[in-house]
C-alpha cells in the first residue's frame, strides 16, 4: 500500500513537535505501508524508515508557527492544497492520512483522485477557533463546524485521540466500526536524520548540545515538564508549592519548559512567592532533555487547570515508575484514577496536600506506581497501539 500523509505543523521543530505524526507514520511504514509525507517548511527531518519527507518552502521571513489557528497557518495551508494536489496528481495512493485541518480540502479531493480517506481528529477544529480567540464570527464558526461535520461522515476512517474527542466525532459518524480511539501513547526515541543524534523520549541521559544548570543537591525533586500556557496550571502550582516547602524543607519546584516571556512571568511569581531557594526555571529544552529531568524527579506533575483533551505527556508519566500528581480534571481522569496518580483539586491547597502525600515516604507510592504501570501495558502500550493501526489498515484494504 502506498499512502499519502499530511502534516499541516512544524515537524520536528522545538516550537511543537507533533510527535503523533511520527509515531503514525513510524508504525504505518513498520506494517509494510510506503509514506509521503508532506509537512511545514519549519523543523528538522528524522529518519524514519519507508517515509519520504516532503516539505514546503521555509518562508522564514515570515517567522515561526505557533500553535493553534493563525494567519501564518492560513498563508501556509495555501501552499499545502497546491503541493497535495501535485502529488496526488502526480502518484496513485491507496489513502491519504489527514491530519487536523488538512481533512478539509483532502475530503474535496477524495472523489477526484479515489483514494481512501483518513481523519486523524486531534481537536474540533471549530473549537480551536473560540479556544485560541482567532475569530468571533459566528458565521465562520458554524461554517467551519459545517464542514467539520461532514467530514467526519465522508472520512473512510476517522481518529481521535481521547475519549472525549470519541464521544464528540461519534456523533455524526453512521458506521461505528471505521472509528478507531488511537492514544498518543508511544514515546520511542527519535533519530533527528540531518544531526544523527537522538532528539526524542530517550533513555534520560542528558543530551551533550545543551549545558546542565547546576541544581542545588540534597534536594527531592517536584519536576513540571511542558508548556506554559495559561491552562497548564503553572500558577496554581506555585501557589502550592509554599505549603510543600514548609511540610518538606527538601522539596525543589523544577519547571521545564515554556517560552523566554512565559518563564521571567512564573519566575517572578515563584520570587514573590517567597521560593527562590526552592525552584528554578529552565525555559525550553529538547525532549531529551526533558526526559532528563524527569529521570531526576521525585514526583511528576501534571498541574493542568482546563481542558478536555488528555495530554500526550501523561502516558509516558504513567509508564515512568515515578508517583505522578494531576489535577482532577476531565483531561486527566479520561485515563487517570486514584489508583494510579494523586489527583488533586486545580487549586494551590489540595494541589498541596497531592504533593506531601506523594513525597510522603510512609505513603502509598509503590502500589500507586504500580498500578500505573499495568495500566500503561494494558491500555496504552506500543503492542496495544500497534494492534490498533493494523485494525485500522485492514479496513482500509
Amino acid at each position: 500500500m502506498k499512502a499519502l500523509v499530511i502534516s499541516p505543523q512544524p515537524f520536528f521543530s522545538p516550537r511543537g513537535t507533533p510527535f503523533s505524526v511520527y509515531y503514525r507514520s513510524l508504525v504505518t511504514a513498520e506494517l509494510g505501508v510506503k509514506i509521503d509525507l508532506l509537512t511545514y517548511g519549519e523543523g528538522e527531518d528524522v529518519d524514519i524508515p519507508g517515509v519520504r519527507i516532503i516539505r514546503l518552502p521555509r518562508f522564514a521571513f515570515l517567522g515561526n508557527v505557533k500553535t493553534g489557528p493563525s494567519m501564518l497557518k492560513l498563508f501556509l495551508d495555501i501552499f499545502m492544497v497546491i503541493w497535495t494536489l501535485a502529488l496526488l496528481i502526480q502518484k496513485r495512493y491507496d489513502f491519504v492520512h489527514a491530519h487536523e485541518e488538512s481533512i478539509f480540502y483532502c475530503r474535496f479531493f477524495k472523489p477526484l483522485f479515489r483514494f481512501k480517506l483518513v481523519y486523524d481528529m486531534h481537536s474540533s477544529l471549530p473549537q480551536q477557533l473560540s479556544n485560541f480567540q482567532f475569530t468571533k464570527s459566528k458565521f465562520l464558526i458554524g461554517l467551519f463546524k459545517k464542514l467539520e461535520d461532514t467530514c467526519l461522515k465522508k472520512s473512510d476512517a476517522v481518529i481521535t485521540i481521547c475519549p472525549d474527542l470519541e464521544e464528540y466525532a461519534l456523533k455524526f459518524i453512521d458506521d461505528k466500526k471505521k472509528h478507531f480511539l488511537i492514544e498518543n501513547s508511544i514515546f520511542e526515541p527519535v533519530k533527528v536524520a540531518a544531526k544523527g543524534t537522538n532528539s526524542g523520549m530517550g533513555s534520560g541521559q542528558a543530551s551533550t548540545e545543551e549545558s546542565l544548570p547546576i541544581l542545588p543537591e540534597g534536594k527531592r525533586f517536584v519536576v513540571y515538564a511542558g508548556t506554559l500556557e495559561h491552562y497548564q496550571g503553572i500558577d496554581i502550582l506555585i501557589g502550592a508549592f509554599k505549603k510543600v516547602v514548609s511540610e518538606y524543607p527538601d522539596a525543589f519546584l523544577l519547571v521545564v519548559g515554556g517560552t523566554p516571556s512565559q518563564v521571567k512571568k512564573y519566575r517572578q511569581l515563584a520570587d514573590q512567592t517567597g521560593l527562590q531557594q526552592n525552584s528554578f526555571f529552565r525555559g525550553r529544552v529538547s525532549q531529551s532533555m526533558a526526559k532528563y529531568y524527569n529521570s531526576l524527579a521525585s514526583v511528576i506533575m501534571s498541574p493542568r487547570s482546563a481542558g478536555t483533551n488528555t495530554p500526550l505527556k501523561i502516558y509516558e508519566q504513567l509508564a515512568s515508575g515515578i508517583p505522578l500528581v494531576a489535577t482532577n480534571i476531565y483531561s486527566h481522569t479520561q485515563v487517570l484514577d486514584e489508583g494510579v496518580a494523586y489527583l488533586v483539586e486545580p487549586e494551590p491547597e489540595d494541589m498541596a496536600r497531592g504533593i506531601i502525600s506523594a513525597l510522603n515516604e510512609k505513603g502509598n507510592h509503590e502500589h500507586t506506581v504500580k498500578n500505573a504501570l499495568q495500566l500503561y501495558d494494558e491500555k496504552y502500550s506500543r503492542r496495544v497501539y500497534e494492534s490498533k493501526m493494523r485494525c485500522l489498515l485492514k479496513l482500509l484494504q
